[in-house]
């Protein structure tokens, strides 16, 4: 565990936008001391990994709250379309750096303004947005989102691993078991009651995410034990191709 001096001073942001994150219920502390000092563990600190990437790609501070609290966030896909767009950056400042130098350099007035141009950066990061935020589900999500404390959040995040735990018990159990099915039913609705308003063919997706590999898959197997994240797609499937 570090405290928030020691994770200031790892990282580079100050206590202050530590604790406005923690305030906002962007990036809430693992626990506190005896003192009531905010401790992070790793998990908290790759989380602000993750926002201080957002951060450089110039996403508000509401986006990156609803996106990273979607059922749906996918880690591994959304650190790679962050990869692209930071190179395509790169390449703009680039492009940038060999014109200014050259003007420097020849010592004349030029009137070629097409390094200025973003059009491939602009357009890779509408194409992203438009995965990452751009749905009505993303917007009903965000809305839900401002509107909850910290303490209502550390609440849902645990009914949601509770959930996933609950799932890990009936492993054993065929998929279309009643017992299974109810659970399924009863994280259908979970979802529509707190995030957005979750169809099946939405849900057919997120059971696709959920077994898909990756960080996603690790959290539910780490809830419910291995095995867990397909098992719930397996149900999912069962769920979905009932009328």
């Amino acid at each position: 565990m570090r405290t928030v001096k020691e994770v200031s001073e790892l990282t580079g942001v100050s206590i202050r936008t530590l604790q406005y994150y923690d305030s906002i219920g962007l990036l809430q502390p693992t626990s506190r001391s005896e003192g009531g000092y905010r401790l992070y563990d790793d998990d908290a600190l790759e989380q602000l990994q993750q926002i201080l990437l957002f951060r450089e790609l110039e996403f508000p501070l509401k986006e990156i709250k609803a996106l990273m609290q979607r059922p749906d966030f996918d880690r591994s896909q959304v650190l790679g379309e962050q990869i692209e767009l930071l190179r395509l950056k790169r390449e703009h400042l680039d492009n940038l750096i060999r014109f200014a130098t050259g003007i420097k350099l020849i010592g004349v007035r030029t009137l070629d303004f097409s390094v200025f141009q973003k059009g491939k950066l602009d357009e890779y990061s509408r194409q992203a947005k438009a995965n990452w935020a751009q749905t009505p589900e993303f917007q009903e999500c965000a809305e839900r989102s401002a509107n909850r404390t910290p303490e209502e959040e550390r609440s849902l995040a645990a009914q949601v691993m509770a959930i996933f735990t609950s799932f890990g018990k009936c492993r054993a159990l065929s998929p279309a078991a009643p017992e299974v099915q109810a659970l399924v039913q009863e994280w259908h609705e979970f979802i529509s009651a707190h995030f957005y308003q979750c169809s099946k063919d939405m849900l057919l997706c997120l059971g696709k995410l959920y077994a898909g590999g990756g960080d996603f898959t690790a959290s539910i197997d780490a809830a419910g034990g291995e095995g867990t994240a397909a098992f719930v797609e397996r149900a999912i499937e069962v769920y979905c191709s009932k009328e």
